[in-house]
């Protein structure tokens, strides 16, 4: 539990510094990768502090300067701040409740950083999300995605959801599936503790949307890159 409270303890303090350091800069300038990185730095240091240590394979297969959408497993609340640190740069967009733009401060940062609302809730909200979403893609800039749409329970991987793969054939920007292991032992859904550990994110080698003659055939792909270095028991649901 010390864990825990020293990860949820950092974020706590550090959130309010965050934005009184980038927040001026970014309304001032214009530009937001000062605050991207320091939220990137802010996310991956409380990752050390918690006892997590992370292992990295596969980046090198990802070209510079080239944008994706990058497809993770999930199962853990580490997940997020674990991967997106690790992401290549420029930078990289991310599907957010729509709840949280109605902070008016936050959701002009989160504007400008491209960052999307959605509605999940609301099938017409959530297709008007993809559509923003593909032209995030089209600016340039490289998108996470998690396409179960939500942490799995037990850690078997969740059917996956379409839309991400709708993006994907759309925009015809290459997928990267991600598999993510370790981080359901260090902290499940559920749970409140964090237990120290190594989380391994294994980048596997990019799809081009092309090559698939269908949504399905692109989505099954993705689902066995990301399921093949998992352990047999999460590899399905």
């Amino acid at each position: 539990m010390l864990r825990t409270l020293v990860w949820a303890g950092f974020y706590f303090l550090m959130a309010p510094l965050v934005a009184l350091l980038g927040f001026p800069w970014t309304f001032l300038s214009g530009k937001v990768d000062f605050l991207y990185r320091l939220c990137m730095w802010t996310a991956f240091t409380g990752v050390r502090l918690a006892g997590i240590q992370v292992k990295v394979e596969g980046r090198d297969r990802l070209e510079r300067g080239r944008n994706y959408i990058f497809m993770a497993n999930h199962v853990s609340n580490v997940d997020p701040p674990i991967l997106a640190p690790l992401l290549p740069p420029p930078r990289a967009s991310v599907l957010v409740k729509k709840e949280v733009f109605r902070i008016p401060v936050l959701a002009r940062a989160m504007r400008m950083g491209s960052l999307v609302p959605v509605d999940r809730r609301n099938r017409e909200a959530a297709i008007d999300s993809l559509h923003a979403a593909g032209e995030v893609l089209r600016s340039g800039i490289s998108m996470m995605v998690f396409p179960e749409g939500t942490r799995s329970p037990d850690g078997r991987l969740l059917p996956f959801k379409k839309g991400p793969f709708f993006l994907a054939m759309e925009t015809g920007v290459r997928v990267v599936p991600i598999s993510i292991l370790g981080t359901y032992e260090i902290m499940p859904k559920g749970s409140f503790a964090i237990r120290a550990g190594t989380a391994t994110v294994i980048f596997h080698d990019p799809l081009d949307p092309a090559a698939f003659p269908s949504r399905e055939a692109l989505m099954e792909a993705v689902r066995q890159k990301i399921a093949a270095p998992l352990p047999q028991e999460q590899r399905a649901k």
